[in-house]
């Protein structure tokens, strides 16, 4: 009777443990997020998080109140992963030609070149930072994407100095000069085409890990984990005193 019962603990066992393993993955190793403040006057709004696990990324950006049309079509922005300089927005005193318009070269020595593309699809590699074709259309939208993350904007992340830049203002609510003058970077585009609208350092946030005892090495489960591993173990138990409730019965039927 008792080889019996040793034999029908072990599935038991082995379900409980499977329960157990189904507990929810590890989340991301670090988390990095900004509010996008306006810049050039545009009244745009925008947020972004940018979750890292091992060499992957997942980016979301949402933005809203930017310009919405360019040439009769929804407007085409551009956004970007800075990195490598100061790690911080330009202040309008960075406009150095007085035309009153902070261009991406102009702020260039606070953010940084391009690190990564922001793009709706497709490459995200600098090479793609003026791409219309992958950029994110009209007033409102949200970029989602999971990407590698290169080795230029791991540093830039983990240094502080990754900073998020949204290009596109609407002509109108430029100055004079600044509605005459050519795009710094395409010049057969007007300035506003590719000067900043929205910008934010990506800062980072708690470690997504389990929260753990100070000093002691032990990992304390919380919140929804805490009941899954609670649950899986219940029914572990469940199921093993149930399999030698069973044996046991056979076993005084057989007696009897």
């Amino acid at each position: 009777m008792n080889k019996t019962l040793r034999l029908l603990a072990v599935p038991t066992l082995a379900l409980g443990a499977l329960a157990l393993s189904g507990s929810p993955a590890m989340a991301a190793d670090q988390s990095y997020q900004s509010t996008l403040g306006q810049i050039n006057g545009s009244s745009a709004s925008g947020t972004i998080t940018v979750d890292v696990t091992g060499n992957q990324a997942h980016a979301v950006l949402k933005v809203s109140g930017l310009a919405a049309t360019f040439m009769d079509a929804p407007y085409p922005h551009v956004q970007h992963i800075h990195g490598g300089a100061q790690g911080v927005c330009p202040a309008p005193s960075a406009d150095k030609d007085g035309d009153q318009v902070v261009s991406t070269t102009e702020g260039a020595p606070g953010y940084g070149g391009i690190v990564t593309t922001l793009s709706t699809s497709g490459d995200t590699s600098p090479a793609a930072g003026l791409d219309l074709k992958v950029a994110g259309q009209g007033a409102s939208y949200t970029v989602d994407r999971t990407f590698e993350l290169n080795a230029e904007t791991k540093a830039a992340l983990e240094a502080g100095t990754a900073v998020v830049v949204v290009h596109g203002l609407d002509p109108a609510t430029l100055s004079a000069a600044g509605q005459a003058a050519k795009s710094d970077l395409v010049p057969e585009l007007p300035l506003a085409a590719t000067s900043p609208a929205l910008c934010g350092t990506l800062t980072a946030g708690q470690m997504k890990m389990p929260a753990g005892g100070a000093d002691t090495g032990i990992t304390q489960e919380t919140g929804t984990d805490t009941g899954a591993l609670a649950l899986g173990g219940g029914l572990a138990l469940a199921a093993l005193a149930g399999g030698a409730y069973v044996v046991r019965r056979r076993s005084a039927g057989s007696a009897a």
